[in-house]
């Protein structure tokens, strides 16, 4: 059975390990704060409108994943990270859009590691947290991919995923 595992969760995890990883989800956080709060304010058309109201909504949300987040970490015994990814930016607000589904994407596949993770340690309660924050972040991707008129990313395969994704 362990050859159907995703490879996050065929390295054993630990406290420290799971602290560092949700570092990672921190500065992803963060990068998602700062995209959200500016591709706000520069999307401009009728038809860009509602997902630019939509988008601080999103802003204010992923604030509350950061604080969220720092607050397990810390749990851990680990310093939070204050360092965001990097911000794609461009003038065209599809690519700007498809910018954010990406990076949505990429964080509903971690964090559905990262409630494997917490439950593999036992804290059952840190999984919980993240499976709100889950929720929150799928709807994101919803948000994005309905203001892109396209069908909501299938991410059920992980990190390993995109390749079957891109075949179908």
């Amino acid at each position: 059975m362990a050859e159907n595992k995703s490879n996050a969760n065929e390295i054993e995890i630990t406290r420290d390990r799971l602290a560092e990883l949700l570092n990672e989800d921190l500065s992803r956080e963060y990068q998602a704060i700062i995209a959200y709060v500016v591709y706000s304010q520069v999307l401009s058309g009728a038809e860009y409108m509602d997902i630019a109201d939509q988008l601080e909504i999103h802003a204010k949300q992923e604030l509350d994943h950061a604080l969220t987040l720092s607050r397990q970490i810390d749990y851990l015994g680990k310093m939070p990270t204050v360092t965001p990814k990097p911000v794609r930016t461009s003038k065209d607000a599809k690519e700007m859009l498809r910018f954010d589904l990406d990076n949505e994407n990429e964080t509903i596949r971690n964090y559905r590691d990262r409630v494997r993770q917490c439950e593999a340690l036992e804290e059952y309660a840190m999984a919980e947290q993240i499976r709100q924050i889950l929720v929150q972040e799928q709807d994101h991707q919803i948000d994005l991919a309905t203001a892109l008129g396209v069908e909501v990313p299938d991410v059920s395969g992980g990190p390993r995923g995109r390749a079957l994704r891109k075949s179908r």
